[in-house]
């Protein structure tokens, strides 16, 4: 039919403008959160494009729901306000004529939500966890950076250092300082160079130095100075971290406790989220011309705030024990269906989601 082809290459055509703002936003703020990570050291900067990719293709089908969502409203609420829905309903086409072409524009996307809610998430989130532990777990020399104190995750130590050649091969000016058993170590030098021994364990090797030793707040400190003094660089063995976000949908359902459950019917959650809001946009797209423009996107954009959020209240219900796995898997999206039948039967028989009489004391939209 006309107005379904019609529909679905519009829908089609605001759904790609739409998706592509919502994805420059979503880049541009974890580039920023990113970034800052990398500044403050919890990250190797190496790796931030790598991180940024990960995460976009984490959320892809948060932000697919949201695409779909809109693109609905932002078609049909423009019908609306141009009449062209009023031909279509008056040439004999009932509301829920438009199911059918809108639920074809929406199954592939309901189908790609699926896929990255099942698939996408998991692995994006394990690959950003192994990513961060390695970095986390490297050894000491290469957490080495000119000009900036850092801290040793194996060790009570913390090194300072003024230069430092590209290949972290030679130092100067290096500070070294170290707590253990109350006592604090601080070794001072001009020059160093790492040296890699033949069991694989490495060394920085200062040159013309000081060390000083003593407890805080005692006079009796000792001063040494030194030709050349080696200080161990601790390595740690990568561990592969297998968080519950990260494991696989098969490795959720082979290990059904309480936090595997909860994350599953959270991935769950996003594909029928998805169908419930296809449904909804259809009678909430509703435009009269003699209210506000405005009124039916805010409404949407509660409803969707509302339900996602409500949907991360489930899982962690779920977590706590509050819930039962059933309940929490399919009573929220009943719900969220019941409210999409009330919507389309008080649509179709014409009449206002919000009474006149909430108009009447806000003073209109």
């Amino acid at each position: 039919m006309i107005f379904e082809r019609s529909l679905q290459r519009e829908l089609s055509y605001t759904a790609g403008a739409v998706f592509m703002v919502l994805l420059t936003i979503f880049l541009t703020t974890m580039m920023i959160r990113i970034v800052g990570y990398a500044a403050s050291g919890e990250i190797d900067p190496k790796d931030v494009v790598v991180l940024i990719g990960l995460t976009v293709v984490g959320y892809i089908a948060v932000m697919l729901v949201v695409t779909m969502f809109v693109s609905i409203l932002f078609v049909l609420t423009r019908w609306y306000r141009d009449s062209e829905m009023v031909v279509w309903l008056a040439s004999g086409v009932s509301l829920t004529r438009f199911i059918k072409p809108i639920a074809k524009f929406a199954a592939p996307l309901i189908l790609l939500i699926a896929f990255f809610a099942y698939v996408g998430w998991p692995w994006s989130n394990a690959q950003s966890k192994l990513i961060r532990s390695r970095f986390q777990q490297r050894d000491e020399v290469s957490m080495l950076a000119p000009g900036q104190f850092r801290e040793s995750p194996a060790t009570n130590r913390v090194f300072f250092i003024e230069k430092m050649t590209p290949d972290q091969t030679h130092v100067q000016n290096v500070f070294v300082t170290s707590t253990e058993h109350g006592k604090v170590s601080v070794v001072v030098s001009q020059n160093g160079h790492t040296e890699t021994m033949k069991d694989g364990s490495r060394f920085v090797v200062l040159e013309n130095g000081r060390r000083y030793d003593g407890e805080p707040g005692k006079p009796d400190f000792r001063i040494m100075e030194f030709e050349r003094y080696g200080v161990k660089m601790s390595h740690q063995p990568v561990v592969n971290p297998t968080p519950t976000t990260g494991m696989s949908t098969a490795a959720l359902l082979r290990h059904p406790t309480r936090d595997n459950l909860a994350e599953f019917a959270w991935r769950t959650g996003l594909p029928l989220m998805a169908v419930n809001l296809m449904l909804l946009g259809i009678p909430l797209a509703y435009q009269n011309p003699r209210r506000g423009r405005t009124i039916n996107l805010v409404m949407a954009v509660l409803i969707f705030l509302t339900y996602s959020n409500l949907l991360n209240v489930v899982q962690s219900w779920l977590e706590q024990g509050k819930m039962s796995f059933v309940a929490g898997l399919i009573g929220l999206h009943v719900v969220a269906a019941a409210l999409v039948v009330v919507v389309f039967w008080l649509r179709v028989r014409n009449r206002p989601l919000i009474p006149r009489t909430w108009f009447a004391r806000t003073g209109g939209a």
